[in-house]
């Protein structure tokens, strides 16, 4: 990862500035640098994955404009060897095409790029700020006013903290321009049918899948994969071995007196020859992390702390231990192929509207997860069921053929890669345990224990009423909100409500996220 911020005013504070921008230098811990366009100010922390040579670092300049971007352009090289009549270049930097793209095609770029992004370009020419941000939302980027009423673009919403009396996220598939968002690509909604049978529309999954994995596997620094040994990080771990010549790094999370997913990570990770670590987490370690993990996910939402906090443990373990600079993971399939709690969709209809709204969320909770819980710990994440291709192809099947009519969630998704040898049947057809609760169920019930502690339930109705906006509803919510008001006080709007459930759905009538209080949990688990 790395972090960006803008300061798009010719009287912007340089002093404030850095003081906001300070703040995440853990993204991008190789370089910093800050440019002055005579219009406002540019801050980049540069984390080396593409092009690892001085010439990569950024803010990028052509003829006074410039770019700062924290993304992965892939299939750069095409779109330079296009450019490179008109361009000269200096770096082996993705993100080094942008200003030329931006020069020739201008907002009709951003449609044009499959790719994770967020950037702050200054025109030269119109002397005025572009930004916009991929279409899930998988590159963060947070903007605010300041008290003159400029506006500022930052990677991390605790970059304005202090700077902006207001932070809001900036909406995924948009861009900035004279002072309008604009959106450029809704990639929840289907753009045409997939056509064809099971077998047909199974082979399309498989395809696009491959496909998304290898060009996430392009990198200059050294990559790794976390596996919690249920079906998606298996698949993406599966895919990338027999990619390598050499066996992948993998690496694995759980409690010391209940890990459900170490077995089947390692089954896994047996079964593919992958050089595999696990890391094992106490009690201790999840209440004593519990504050640096809010303060840096940004977010109060119960159900993204709990699955942070293995996050965010094996990336420190990861960081601390090894020279690995980017990391696979599986979020962005629950979205695509349903969660439990799909299962008790009424209709396809339903099913469908239920999928686009969750991966028109996805940048306030999963991926918001994987990015800070990897970046914080000068990590970059890659994400292969959010491949742009993938996702549009998904969301325009049937959602008849992605309803579980055959006794097993996520059933195209498993019978895509049945038979070939891509993983056990044991991994292949394993039910869908949530993160954190196969971390250990352990984990979040210490959580929840841990904030019982803190609150009698006089103290726990006097504090919960202080909110409005997504007011706490238990002891456990109510601890998040609190430290997330330390460090991002009257900034709750950033996040729309607790992820749950549809509790308009029979079954689904419940109080707390984790998919074990729904009576299809089964053999999760186990």
């Amino acid at each position: 990862m790395c972090s960006i911020m803008g300061y798009c005013a010719p009287c912007a504070d340089l002093e404030l500035f850095k003081q906001g921008f300070g703040r995440t230098v853990s993204r991008g811990p190789d370089d910093s640098r800050i440019a002055d366009t005579g219009r406002g100010l540019l801050g980049f922390h540069r984390l080396a994955i593409m092009g690892l040579s001085p010439e990569g670092m950024q803010p990028f300049e052509l003829d006074g404009s410039y770019v700062v971007c924290n993304g992965e352009i892939y299939g750069f090289e095409k779109l330079r060897e296009a450019l490179s009549d008109k361009y000269t270049f200096k770096s082996g930097s993705d993100c080094e095409v942008l200003l030329p793209l931006w020069r020739e095609h201008g907002t009709g770029m951003f449609p044009m790029l499959d790719a994770e992004f967020a950037l702050v370009i200054y025109d030269a020419a119109t002397q005025g700020f572009i930004a916009a941000r991929d279409p899930i939302g998988i590159r963060p980027l947070f903007y605010g006013y300041d008290k003159n009423g400029a506006i500022m673009f930052a990677s991390e919403a605790i970059n304005l903290v202090g700077l902006s009396d207001h932070i809001m996220p900036f909406p995924p598939g948009c861009y900035w321009k004279d002072g309008e968002f604009v959106r450029y690509c809704d990639i929840a909604a289907p753009h045409g049918s997939v056509i064809g049978g099971l077998g047909e529309v199974c082979a399309g999954i498989r395809a696009r899948l491959i496909r998304a994995v290898e060009k996430r596997l392009v990198s200059d620094a050294k990559v790794g994969f976390l596996l919690s040994g249920g079906l998606d990080s298996s698949l993406v771990c599966s895919i990338a071995q027999r990619s390598s010549e050499q066996p992948i790094r993998t690496f694995a999370i759980g409690m010391d007196t209940d890990a459900i997913d170490l077995k089947y990570a390692r089954e896994a990770a047996d079964f593919l020859g992958c050089d595999h670590t696990e890391v094992i987490i106490t009690r201790g370690d999840v209440i004593s992390s519990l504050e640096k993990v809010v303060k840096t996910l940004g977010t109060f939402d119960i159900t993204t702390i709990r699955a942070s906090m293995g996050m965010y443990l094996v990336c420190k373990y990861i960081h601390e231990h090894t020279d690995i600079r980017v990391l696979l993971t599986g979020e962005v399939s629950d979205e695509l192929f349903g969660y439990k709690y799909t299962d008790f969709a009424p209709s396809a209809d339903e099913f469908q509207r239920e999928a686009e709204k969750r991966v028109r969320e996805l940048y306030m909770y999963d991926v918001l997860r994987a990015d800070r819980c990897i970046s914080v710990n000068s990590l970059e994440a890659r994400v292969p069921f959010g491949d742009l291709d993938f996702v549009s192809y998904v969301m325009a099947i049937d959602p008849e053929m992605k309803m579980n009519r055959y006794g097993k969630g996520k059933y195209l998704l498993r019978h895509a890669f049945e038979g070939g040898g891509w993983l056990p049947d044991g991994i292949l057809w394993r039910e869908k345990a949530a993160f954190s609760d196969a971390v250990g169920h352990s984990l979040a019930d210490d959580l929840k224990e841990y904030a019982d502690s803190l609150y009698t339930d006089a103290e726990f109705e006097e504090k919960r009423s202080k909110y409005s906006h997504a007011q706490p509803f238990t002891k456990e919510s109510l601890l998040y909100r609190e430290l997330f008001e330390k460090y991002y006080p009257g900034q709750a709007g950033m996040i729309k409500d607790f992820w749950m459930p549809n509790r308009s759905w029979p079954g689904c009538d419940v109080d707390d996220p984790s998919a074990r209080v729904l009576t299809n949990y089964g053999d999760s688990g186990r």
